[in-house]
């Protein structure tokens, strides 16, 4: 049999020489070392320990090992940032120095009922304890990149509040001047067509005109929904024509809106994070319980 690179090996050693055995939920290596010439155990944890760690520590136990491979069934090198629970999976070519063992790790689904209750029982203890030690560490250290996150957040909305502040009182002077100008035009509409009715001509004339200047408020009353696919409510069009002052105002004064809206956004994203980051800390739960009652 030969590696990747086509170097030769010695025939490969019955898979008894290297045996895998799970002891109170982890895998147990027992390995013979070539230059000692006696058999040594590995614990490893296999959702953290790598490949190339199981490797150094097999070449740090034997200083006589100058080289130390892992090959699948099909001859590919597996890698040394591979974890050791995905190379447990299947069966794999320990290669130390010249010689290469077969290995077949026994199969999760056929472990005994025991080693299967005492794995999940450590995976079970590992999550509590990591959760008792670091969560409240990792709160504190998440609110403060949050705090940090606001302050900056409010130190650049701060000037275009400033600015936003000045555009809206501005736009809304002319909206509401242009409302006063609107209803002064209709009462000096309204004196004009009585001082015509009952002091220069009669209401057999003055009929028609009102007809028609009540006819051309129509059209205009429809021209306005054409061009803005909304009905003319006084408090709609008066939001529309602020907003036409907002933008045209924001213009002159270079102030972005877009990037006010997007700080804006950030803001309260940031707000909410912090609400609800801070609330298991005062309830003392872990944040996941708080996310999957909400």
């Amino acid at each position: 049999w030969r590696g990747q690179e086509g170097a030769p090996y010695s025939t490969l050693v019955p898979s008894d020489e290297v045996t895998i055995n799970y002891r109170h939920g982890l895998p147990v290596i027992t390995l013979m070392l070539p230059t000692r010439s006696e058999r040594c155990q590995f614990t490893v944890k296999p959702v953290v320990t790598t490949v190339g760690a199981f490797l150094q520590d097999v070449q740090r136990e034997d200083k006589g090992i100058e080289r130390a491979e892992v090959f699948a069934t099909d001859g590919s090198k597996v890698s040394d940032a591979t974890l050791m629970e995905v190379l447990l999976m299947n069966d794999f070519k320990l290669v130390i120095n010249n010689t290469a063992y077969s290995v077949s790790p026994p199969v999760k689904g056929k472990l005994s009922s025991e080693h299967a209750t005492e794995l999940e029982d450590v995976k079970s203890l590992v999550h509590r304890l990591y959760v008792a030690l670091h969560l409240e560490d990792h709160q504190i250290r998440k609110e403060r990149e949050l705090l940090q996150k606001l302050d900056h957040l409010k130190g650049e909305l701060l000037p275009l509040e400033q600015m936003k502040a000045r555009i809206t009182d501005s736009a809304d002077a002319k909206t509401s001047r242009l409302l006063w100008v609107g209803l002064a035009l209709m009462s000096t509409q309204g004196g004009a067509l009585a001082w015509l009715t009952w002091w220069v001509y009669s209401w057999d004339i003055m009929e028609p005109v009102t007809y028609f200047i009540t006819y051309g408020s129509a059209m205009a009353f429809y021209a306005y929904f054409v061009l803005t696919k909304q009905d003319y409510i006084y408090p709609h069009a008066k939001d529309r024509q602020f907003l036409h002052y907002f933008y045209r105002k924001s213009r002159k004064q270079h102030f972005n809106v877009e990037r006010y809206n997007k700080l804006k956004d950030d803001l309260a994203e940031a707000e909410e994070s912090l609400r609800r980051l801070r609330q298991p800390l005062h309830l003392r739960l872990p944040i996941q319980e708080i996310s999957d009652k909400d």
